[in-house]
């Protein structure tokens, strides 16, 4: 069982940037992949960023590629989402999730456990 806890949603003017981090518990962390998705109001959830278990391999959303940054800390039980040159199309609730084992995936179905989310919010 692995409980996991985002922060660092909030507002920022677009161009702003914004770190996200997602907290999990339990020993095995290092046996997970992790993801982000995001979700904006009246949409579709979407994939942003995801990362291999031992945080070597990454693939991100088209629409953020060179502007977001997902890294995992396994000695702090923590994957971080920077998040650089907000747009508003940015905006929504940011979640995330952890698949378990060496592979991530960009499907949310994949996903094992989900946090509950943080709103960021870009204004423009």
């Amino acid at each position: 069982q692995v409980q996991l806890v985002e922060s660092g949603g909030g507002l920022v003017q677009a161009g702003g940037s914004l770190r996200l981090s997602c907290a999990a518990s339990g020993r095995t962390f290092s046996s997970y992949a992790m993801g982000w998705f995001r979700q904006a109001p009246g949409k579709e959830g979407e994939f942003v960023a995801a990362i291999s278990r031992g945080g070597g391999t990454t693939n991100y959303e088209d629409s953020v590629k060179g502007r977001f940054t997902i890294s995992k800390d396994n000695a702090k039980n923590t994957v971080y989402l920077q998040m650089n040159s907000r747009k508003p199309e940015d905006t929504g609730v940011y979640c995330c999730g952890a698949k378990c084992g060496l592979v991530m995936s960009s499907y949310r179905r994949d996903y094992d456990y989900w946090g509950q989310g943080t709103q960021v919010t870009v204004s423009s």
